[in-house]
């Protein structure tokens, strides 16, 4: 019979069949796949708090830091770059302009830029223009060049905001409280980094933040920060206190100690 033949056709076709999915299943992944081990970022500071009294004649801070799990063809070929910043309290900051007024120097123009780093030093392992560019190192505000310097309620010439941009970075500059090296962070093992920030004598006291950002290839893949205390000590802390919490006071005070100087200063050198 054409039917009683055509089961066995059937039956050797369903077992090939069935053979040749077994190995296709097990070929198939059951679950997730192993995910990629991504670099780690870990960041120490060789002291939490820096305490200015009256013989303060600035500090290095110095910041250690450990790569993990990075790749070590790209630590051979120098791949990752490192970039440390301190960054002072922020606060407003107006730039003058002076020009001669009738023979005088006068100030006739200004601009006040909202919340700026009182200081900013910074450190990299070359410099950072090289590696990353100027478009995401402003949008990052890494960099002297790239601060966030926003004026308030100027309405004039955009090259006029420029001018006063350069002016605040030049005096800063000169200061002390704006500082750069190119080659501050150094690897001294393959993973380990180290950084050495200069603090001025006149820095600001308050809390400063130390941010390191790691750089693979150019790419900002992971950022750290820690908090850093500069605190005023002794006398001078005493003498703040008292100029912000009783201003009257001290006010009469300083008054006074000036007119007992003067005083004590003219009969000391007055001639009979």
């Amino acid at each position: 019979m054409m039917t009683i033949r055509l089961i066995p056709c059937l039956a050797a076709l369903l077992l090939a069949i069935l053979g040749w999915a077994e190995p296709a299943a097990a070929q198939v992944p059951i679950g997730p796949g192993p995910s990629p081990v991504r670099e780690g970022l870990e960041i120490g500071t060789s002291t939490s708090e820096i305490a200015i009294t009256s013989d303060f004649r600035g500090a290095d801070l110095t910041v250690f830091g450990a790569l993990t799990n990075a790749d070590e063809l790209f630590l051979a070929i120098g791949q990752y770059d490192v970039v440390v910043t301190l960054e002072g309290p922020r606060d407003a900051a107006t730039v003058r302009r002076k020009e001669r007024v009738f023979g005088i120097w006068m100030n006739t123009q200004s601009v006040t830029f909202e919340q700026v780093p009182e200081s900013y030093s910074m450190a990299s392992t070359r410099p950072v223009e090289d590696i990353q560019g100027p478009t995401s190192l402003t949008r990052m505000g890494v960099g002297l060049d790239h601060l966030a310097l926003s004026p308030i309620g100027y309405v004039g010439n955009a090259l006029a905001v420029a001018d006063f941009r350069e002016a605040y970075r030049r005096l800063k500059l000169s200061s002390g409280l704006y500082q750069r090296d190119s080659a501050g962070v150094r690897f001294v093992s393959p993973s380990l980094f180290r950084a050495t920030l200069r603090l001025p004598a006149n820095v600001p006291d308050g809390v400063h933040v130390a941010h390191a950002y790691l750089f693979k290839s150019g790419e900002l893949i992971l950022q750290r920060e820690l908090p850093l205390r500069v605190v005023k000590t002794g006398l001078e802390q005493t003498i703040t206190d008292a100029a912000h919490q009783q201003p009257l006071a001290y006010g009469l005070v300083c008054v006074l100690v000036a007119l007992v100087t003067g005083w004590g200063a003219s009969v000391l050198f007055r001639k009979d």
